[in-house]
């Protein structure tokens, strides 16, 4: 490798052997907890109880079809860039960019769609609301993750379990409560409409984004492929373990707050978990599950920080995005990686806009799934001998199952909001656009393999400089 080439990497390395499985599974749940708070249940709003469990069976199994994929290529080829790096090994340098734009746009959106949310929940708590609340959060948290990613980890892990605590201690309370007939007091609005499904298979379609929202994100875990200790190892248990826990929170929160109080109310609940349980006369345990729901908002939104700024490092490292962005710092944070990304997000979120913004990621995630999942089924046919430490069951059925859903799901988002979904599409103009003109003439490397070989040796050669 040339001395050129080699310096360029050397200032482009992040920090090696910083987390272990059971620290990314908890990664993955931080990316994801604030869905169990609010959002996901303006689904029954639009389905029905009957309807929104569909929607939610349908996109459980999209979800955890996908990460069992991810699982294996995130073995395979454990790098930085997660699904932007199985796509470019399995579709060339377009599908690699469209896969990695896709990812961008969700976890450049998330952030700025919760941090509205936890300006929200500031407000109830001490009359503070606005650009000054969205500031500080975008402010603080890069300023922890700009320290270095072993302390991020740690960060995350305890605010994650602060929030995982109010599910729990929710559930709890009110699994005594719990009465069946409660799950379907909408009434039908349609003759064709049942008690089951009050809107109609039509309502089952437009609550599919929400109830994405309980899982939205864990498809990142894989992007702390880099620092982890073991890849090969850890970032499947890592990412399974995430997926299986969330199963588990969903389930709690979809079938005992309706069933407390009615999913009616839960439809139109801006903090369903904290309506239940004041309805339910249990006002000061709700005053402590609203402080700990703002800890789920929080480490979701610290998560996906994280996230956002590891895609960008790698899009920028292999030359996408301008190189400027993958340059680390002391610490091995690629520090532009996440301020501008940082920026460009709280510009966003002063629209105050959150349910469109979301809508907006959930477009992006849903076509990021769509390459993923097709990039597993290439792989599989274009490079069976490619080292596979962890392979997924069922083959190339479970990836095609997870392909089909996210279809579905992104045709989800147009029937309930298609601004949402034509704004995004704007957006893929744009992104195209840029990489014909400029990105396509600047790849450090011409093909993944190239890039991928030229990453281990740099990192050969570093640890042996180091070692000497």
């Amino acid at each position: 490798m040339s001395d050129e080439r080699q310096n360029y990497l050397a200032k482009r390395q992040l920090k090696r052997g910083s987390a272990g499985w059971i620290l990314l599974a908890g990664l993955g749940v931080s990316y994801v907890i604030s869905g169990d708070f609010a959002g996901w249940n303006f689904g029954i709003a639009q389905a029905g109880w009957g309807g929104f469990l569909i929607a939610a069976l349908a996109m459980a199994l999209m979800y955890f079809t996908l990460v069992l994929s991810l699982a294996e290529m995130s073995a395979a080829i454990p790098t930085a860039g997660g699904g932007y790096s199985f796509a470019r090994q399995a579709m060339g340098p377009l599908g690699g960019y469209i896969t990695g734009l896709s990812v961008l746009i969700e976890y450049a959106l998330a952030p700025a769609a919760i941090v509205i949310f936890i300006g929200s929940a500031v407000n109830e708590l001490i009359a503070i609301d606005g650009p000054i609340v969205y500031a500080c959060f975008y402010s603080i948290f890069i300023a922890i993750h700009l320290s270095g990613i072993g302390q991020a980890l740690k960060v995350m892990m305890v605010i994650s379990a602060l929030a995982v605590i109010a599910i729990l201690l929710t559930a709890a309370v009110l699994i005594g409560q719990f009465d069946i007939n409660n799950l379907f007091d909408i009434p039908p609005t349609t003759f064709e409409a049942t008690r089951l499904l009050p809107m109609g298979w039509y309502g089952v379609w437009a609550a599919l984004p929400f109830a994405m929202w309980l899982f939205l994100a864990v498809e990142g875990v894989p992007l702390a492929a880099e620092e982890a200790k073991n890849p090969a190892k850890d970032v499947p248990k890592g990412i399974i373990g995430a997926m299986v826990f969330l199963l588990f929170t969903a389930t709690l929160v979809v079938f005992l707050l309706a069933g407390a109080v009615g999913a009616k109310v839960i439809g139109d609940s801006p903090v369903p978990l904290v309506d239940t349980l004041n309805i339910s006369g249990y006002s000061s345990i709700a005053t402590l599950v609203n402080l700990l729901g703002l800890a789920g908002l929080i480490a979701s939104f610290f998560s996906i920080i994280y996230g956002y700024s590891r895609l960008v490092f790698a899009l920028s490292r292999a030359g996408y995005l301008p190189k400027g962005l993958s340059l680390t710092n002391k610490n091995k944070v690629p520090a532009q990686a996440l301020i501008l990304p940082g920026i460009l997000g709280f510009a966003v979120s002063l629209s105050g806009k959150g349910d469109l913004i979301l809508a907006m990621a959930v477009v992006g995630a849903t076509v990021s799934y769509a390459l993923m999942s097709l990039s597993h089924i290439l792989l599989r046919y274009k490079q069976p001998n490619l080292a596979r430490p962890y392979k997924t069951p069922g083959g190339v059925v479970t990836p095609s199952i997870a392909l089909f859903l996210s279809l579905v799901a992104m045709t989800g988002v147009y029937a309930f909001s298609p601004p949402a979904f034509f704004m995004t599409l704007g957006l893929y103009i744009i992104g195209i656009a840029y990489y014909l003109l400029y990105s396509r003439h600047n790849l450090v490397a011409s093909t993944a393999a190239e890039e991928f070989e030229m990453l281990a040796l740099a990192e050969q050669e570093l640890e042996t400089e180091f070692t000497n």
